[in-house]
């Protein structure tokens, strides 16, 4: 069947099985690498994209049910004031090893960040548990978006 998908903002029509996942459609349909495929089974969070502008688990859902809903991955278009805080941040507090994790952690915390601007560590660790990462042991990451969340607001306050 052939669904239409709108995609960091532009529609695409791609043939897809009704079983085909979202992060299989992505990443094999659409050449959209950055969603990861980890634990298949919404753990791990390295598929997280955007639907609607919340984060979900691109392994938990059927691309067919994507019809009528914006999809919006790390390679989307413009990115967010949050998501280009975050890439920043990472950078800074060298909060990514392998890579694997990290394109799901900056979804989920675009999200996060947007929604919570005064969020505090214990509400970033909370939501870390749902992204695992086999290398950095968490604390870089936690401090980088914290200070993420340190710039948003400055610029808010401007």
């Amino acid at each position: 069947m052939i669904i239409s998908l709108t995609v960091n903002g532009e529609v695409r029509d791609v043939a897809v099985e009704p079983h085909y996942l979202l992060s299989d459609v992505l990443r094999d349909r659409l050449d959209l690498t950055a969603t990861h495929v980890g634990c298949e089974q919404g753990i791990c969070g390295a598929c997280t994209v955007l639907v609607d502008g919340q984060s979900a688990r691109a392994c938990l859902l059927f691309a067919v049910q994507m019809e009528g809903h914006a999809v919006t991955t790390l390679e989307g278009g413009a990115p967010s004031a949050e998501l280009r805080a975050l890439r920043a941040a990472f950078h800074t507090h060298h909060a990514q090893q392998c890579g694997f994790c990290t394109p799901g952690i900056l979804m989920t915390f675009a999200a996060y960040l947007r929604d919570h601007p005064d969020c505090d560590e214990a509400g970033v660790r909370a939501v870390l548990g749902g992204n695992l990462c086999r290398c950095t042991g968490y604390g870089p990451i936690v401090r980088a978006i914290m200070a993420a969340s340190a710039a948003l607001r400055e610029v808010a306050d401007v």
